[in-house]
């Protein structure tokens, strides 16, 4: 079964060096973020072994959600190889995010 990677500082661009991953940056403070976390881990599931599906903690890593211009939460970067691709702002419906990581597969 298929299990969302928790980055931080320390391992976000080892983990998203390489190949296609979503990022999700929310708190747990924040009710759309808590909206999307079963969409996130569904995605976790279905795209076991084809793309990395990591959420960041934008209170625990404030410098990532710096570094990246997060003003906004839920916010989810979708990355190839180490590169930001496309974003999505708010809390959006599983069909559009997975359609935008196959886009990227």
């Amino acid at each position: 079964m298929g299990q969302y990677i928790e980055l931080t500082e320390l391992d976000f661009d080892e983990k998203t060096k390489s190949g296609v991953a979503l990022v999700d940056f929310w708190a747990t403070w924040c009710g759309p973020c808590r909206m999307l976390a079963p969409v996130i881990e569904e995605l976790a599931n279905e795209f076991e072994g084809k793309a990395a599906i990591c959420k960041v903690n934008t209170d625990e890593e404030q410098n990532l959600a710096a570094r990246f211009g997060i003003r906004s939460i839920p916010t989810i970067l979708f990355m190839k190889n180490g590169e930001v691709i496309d974003q999505v702002v708010g809390a959006t419906p599983k069909s559009v995010l997975a359609d935008k990581i196959n886009a990227l597969l």
